[in-house]
């Protein structure tokens, strides 16, 4: 099956490219892909429980966009990202992972994968 890697390296300070990020990833999931959602830098913050909802127009809001990913895909919070911002699994979506750089390489350069960074 064909993959789709997408990591977002920004948080609500680009909100434009945090959304894009999170409805490629979500169009992947609904057109049968195997989709891997990775946040890094403060994009992590989309992955706490209890995060403030974003939303812009013509877009729906990135709860939904996570929501979908995570009932088809899997999203994965930079380790390293957490660490410096002492987030845990605990503090996570149900669903969300915490992974390292060795795990994103691993996914970004599998046969039949495509990788985006946004």
């Amino acid at each position: 099956m064909a993959a789709l890697v997408v990591k977002v390296t920004c948080g609500t300070e680009r909100v434009e490219t945090l959304m894009q990020a999170f409805t490629v990833a979500a169009t992947g999931v609904a057109s049968g892909l195997e989709v891997s959602l990775w946040l890094t830098g403060d994009a992590t913050l989309q992955a706490l429980l209890g995060a403030d909802d974003v939303v812009i127009p013509h877009s729906p809001p990135l709860s939904q966009l996570r929501d979908a990913v995570l009932a088809a895909g899997t999203l994965t919070v930079c380790a390293q990202c957490a660490a410096r911002r002492e987030i845990t699994e605990e503090d996570l979506v149900p669903g969300a992972r915490i992974a390292g750089a060795a795990a994103f390489v691993a996914e970004a350069t599998a046969p039949e994968a495509t990788a985006l960074v946004y």
